[in-house]
């Protein structure tokens, strides 16, 4: 399983703000080790974030994100102490899912 996430949530006017701070090596598959050997591929494909129970963010991601991704994106609506889970699933299998209060 991945390292945790550091994620922040703040509502203003009505507006969350999320921002988000993914722990992962992202590989595009094309780097060589010092050997000479291509490392494989290894990136997060799929991310979703949810208030209440309701998607408020899609994302598919490909090879070219760079290490340890930060995403932030808004959404209308949340109140404070609401829940905030944002999960992601990486081309291995290994996925993550944390969650943080509005604040």
């Amino acid at each position: 399983m991945g390292n945790p996430m550091k994620i922040r949530a703040a509502n203003k006017d009505g507006v969350t703000e999320v921002k988000v701070l993914m722990s992962h090596e992202m590989e595009t598959g094309q780097r060589k080790d010092a050997a000479g050997a291509v490392v494989p591929a290894w990136f997060i494909t799929e991310l979703s974030a949810k208030h209440n129970d309701k998607v408020v963010l899609a994302a598919e991601f490909g090879p070219s994100v760079s290490k340890n991704p930060y995403l932030a994106f808004k959404f209308k609506g949340g109140a404070k102490g609401d829940k905030v889970v944002v999960s992601w699933k990486d081309n291995k299998g290994d996925s993550r899912t944390d969650e943080a209060a509005i604040a």
